[in-house]
């Protein structure tokens, strides 16, 4: 499985971007997916995930709620991270990654990772 993650760069406070996951090497509705992201001088911390299959079960972290969309297009092999009314603490390398199974906010559950994007929030 690889997984490539796109989508990332400047953007200012209060602004959106959309990033990408594209996923290859295995039948996508087979694993769950999630984002996660790294700011400088702090440790990966988990963002959003999506189950399998349809992505029936979805789940982000408070800090992120409300702005942050998480979703799928399993005909795209696909995974998307909608990132609205970004803020400057928003700015971090963002990274995909996938298991099977169910979703988990938990990064050590996770076997493949993307190479990560960087998304810079300027005030």
């Amino acid at each position: 499985v690889q997984l490539q993650a796109c989508g990332g760069g400047l953007v200012q406070v209060g602004g959106f971007l959309r990033l990408s996951c594209i996923f290859s090497g295995g039948t996508f509705g087979n694993y769950a997916l999630g984002w996660f992201r790294q700011a400088p001088g702090k440790e990966r911390e988990f963002v959003a995930y999506i189950s399998g299959g349809i992505g029936r079960n979805r789940y982000t972290p408070a800090s992120v709620r409300g702005r942050f969309t998480i979703s799928r297009d399993n005909t795209k092999n696909t995974m998307y991270l909608q990132m609205d009314s970004l803020k400057a603490e928003d700015t971090a390398v963002y990274y995909c990654a996938a298991r099977t199974y169910s979703g988990s906010s938990d990064q050590n559950q996770y076997d493949y990772w993307g190479q990560g994007t960087l998304v810079t929030v300027s005030s």
